[in-house]
């Protein structure tokens, strides 16, 4: 009979509580227990880019004392904090007749935007994606509901969260969601560092969603699963503009349920034939279980549908090739923009930021000014369709 140190269940979970721990201490020493996360202060050349303006206006309106007051550091550079960037935002929108221009998020007439990243293969970037998506759109003036629906909770590692210490007693959608004693879903969401960002974390507890199902359409439970998410959404859509949901690589009930509380799905695919060979897999599924929840009374309707080219390598003539392809089938359902495959986005990864957190001199110049770009490119395309979605001139 093998020994118990050698029984595969305490071998991993002596690997787990050991990797636990040393993820716990370096999260200890990037952001100390005692130390409130922030986020950085923006130079005013960045500011004035966020806001659409030019930086000698807000040079002008400092002078003038209008607004908030920016940190100046040594040679008179200005730095201005996203709360200082929202401050802006409503007082230059309260001085313009185009409405919108400042504060772009929807007006009454308009329905929450409700935006689902998926894949079901991993490594397609889809958090990273995700991540930066409710981030841009937050810094763009946008009031951003991310939701991490992926046990694995990636995206809420990107906010500071480390589930098995932060969540111990819940605090994801599953609370909401769940068939018995479900909680409001203003219960689990938290506020983040990110001005006009909050985030419902992940962690392993959603798995018992996808358990907690069967036995549910077995009972014939009167609250069908694939309207649960929409349904505890609709408690908050007033808070909101978008919802970003980070969907697990896999097509479950949770996926399932994302995707009929949607107003818009994004495909993420990395450009090599297993990724796009895994995808044709992927989308036939998806295909044959929404067909049969669009036959139960699900919404299967959306404003749009977009794939996303995640780590893109321009000099790879496989990519390209792989690219063209896309084109040629998906046709304008391609994003004209790609997200790039960048060090400077890898290593942000690090220290568990986005390109959006981390100090732009902690990289050479050209890498960061390339990884910049391409997400703003991305994330740009995104907030056209957006506009569009709720009539605006300006969407795509």
């Amino acid at each position: 009979m093998r020994d118990d140190k050698d029984r595969i269940d305490f071998l991993v979970g002596e690997h787990a509580q050991k990797l636990s721990e040393r993820l716990q201490a370096h999260r200890a020493q990037l952001f100390p227990p005692d130390a409130k996360r922030e986020l950085r202060k923006f130079t005013s050349g960045e500011a004035a880019d966020l806001l659409g303006v030019k930086d000698g206006y807000l040079r002008k309106l400092d002078l003038d004392g209008r607004g908030p007051s920016p940190e100046v550091r040594n040679g008179g550079r200005r730095y201005y904090s996203p709360a200082d960037l929202q401050s802006l935002r409503v007082m230059l929108e309260s001085g313009t007749n185009k409405k919108g221009t400042y504060l772009p998020g929807r007006r009454d007439e308009d329905h929450l935007q409700v935006i689902t990243v998926i894949n079901f293969k991993g490594g397609s970037g889809k958090t990273t994606t995700a991540a930066h998506l409710a981030q841009k759109m937050a810094l763009d003036g946008y009031k951003v509901l991310a939701i991490d629906l992926d046990p694995q909770a990636s995206l809420s590692a990107l906010h500071g969260f480390q589930p098995e210490f932060d969540l111990l007693d819940g605090g994801t959608l599953y609370d909401a969601i769940r068939y018995d004693d479900p909680v409001p879903i203003s219960d689990v969401i938290q506020k983040t560092y990110f001005t006009n960002l909050d985030i419902i974390p992940g962690n392993l507890d959603l798995m018992e969603f996808e358990h907690d199902t069967p036995r549910a359409l077995l009972e014939r439970d009167s609250n069908l699963f694939f309207t649960r998410v929409g349904d505890v959404l609709a408690s908050v859509e007033k808070d909101y503009d978008v919802v970003v949901i980070d969907c697990p690589p896999q097509l479950g009930y949770l996926t399932m349920s994302a995707l009929s509380a949607a107003t818009a799905v994004l495909v993420t695919v990395h450009p090599q034939m297993l990724d796009v060979m895994s995808m044709c897999q992927f989308l036939l599924m998806v295909s044959n279980l929404l067909g049969v929840v669009s036959d139960a009374g699900g919404d299967m309707s959306y404003d749009w549908l977009r794939y996303v080219v995640t780590r893109y390598e321009p000099g790879d003539g496989p990519q390209n090739q792989m690219v063209g392809f896309m084109r040629n089938i998906f046709g304008d359902n391609v994003l004209n923009h790609t997200m790039l495959k960048s060090t400077a986005i890898s290593d942000a990864g690090i220290t568990k930021q986005t390109l959006y957190e981390v100090e732009k001199g902690q990289f050479t110049r050209s890498t960061y000014e390339r990884a910049m770009e391409s997400l703003n490119a991305v994330n740009g395309e995104i907030e056209a369709l957006v506009q569009a979605a709720w009539g605006r001139n300006n969407g795509a």
